[in-house]
């Protein structure tokens, strides 16, 4: 969640650059896929898909990286805003309880589900600290929902190989296949204008990040988290996300941290320790 945090801040950075958005995700990805890729082979811990599978391979990169990256990225170009941007993003853990209870059962307490709702509110306060104002691009908060409900469905696919598939192998297959996805629209739509530009350090920098650490290393960590605490519980990490983004900006001298920040942190943490607290000991 710390990469990913800063990887609003990142895609930012890319985009004000002049990056189209097609681009900049199909590079993302196509780094990304490389490196997983050379990273499998080496350690022989890749696995072919079997043929039943296979359409559960595609709709994974479908939903994820696809669908929620053309979300995200276009609300954030539209928005210009990495903050509202996260906030909506941050949504994703109560769409990921609802299914995730709808779908497989899972249980959740009274306490996880308080923890979970208390997250808003403090992201609430972290983000929006001069208060809620209209928005101003509707478009744009429609493409962020997009990309909340391409991460819950993604979920819900994860959860169905994950037993059956290594996390890296899943995480190089959906990089790979959304590569390719994206290659069409690449070429079709954006090559022209990609042409024009210089690839200079400070353009490849935040590429790179985003690349190897918000993709190959975030993805394979989340796949194994979702593995371990379920989908609803996972999810609710992904709170942190706006709070992340909001310090990483005071960080990077681009904006304040003032006490009501603070607070909202606080609130935020508060709801992540509800939300994974359980009465059994042996699994606290």
């Amino acid at each position: 969640m710390f990469f990913w945090g800063f990887s609003f801040i990142w895609s930012n950075q890319i985009l004000k650059l002049g990056m189209p958005v097609y681009a900049l995700v199909f590079f993302r990805m196509a780094i990304a896929g490389v490196v997983l890729l050379a990273v499998t082979l080496g350690t022989r811990q890749l696995q072919l898909p079997r043929k039943k599978d296979i359409k559960w391979f595609l709709l994974l990169a479908l939903t994820e990286p696809f669908l929620y990256f053309i979300g995200e990225t276009f609300g954030m170009k539209l928005t210009s805003s990495p903050t509202l941007c996260s906030v909506v993003i941050a949504t994703i853990p109560i769409f990921s309880m609802i299914f995730a209870m709808a779908v497989f059962r899972e249980r959740v307490s009274k306490s996880n589900m308080v923890g979970i709702f208390l997250t808003l509110p403090g992201i609430c306060i972290v983000v929006f600290e001069n208060g809620f104002g209209g928005v101003e691009h509707p478009v744009g908060v429609a493409m962020l929902f997009l990309a909340v409900f391409s991460a819950v469905a993604y979920s819900l696919v994860i959860k169905k190989l994950s037993n059956q598939y290594n996390s890296i192998t899943l995480n190089t297959w959906q990089h790979i296949i959304g590569a390719i996805y994206f290659m069409p629209l690449f070429f079709f739509i954006d090559y022209e204008t990609v042409k024009t530009l210089s690839f200079t350090w400070e353009l490849m920098r935040p590429l790179l990040l985003l690349a190897v650490f918000c993709s190959c290393l975030c993805y394979f960590l989340f796949i194994n988290t979702i593995r371990e605490l379920g989908i609803s519980r996972a999810s609710t990490f992904t709170s942190l996300i706006p709070v992340v983004t909001a310090m990483g900006a005071f960080m990077l001298g681009e904006e304040a941290l003032p006490a009501r920040k603070v607070l909202g942190i606080a609130i935020v943490v508060v709801g992540l320790i509800l939300s994974q607290y359980t009465r059994n000991k042996t699994n606290r």
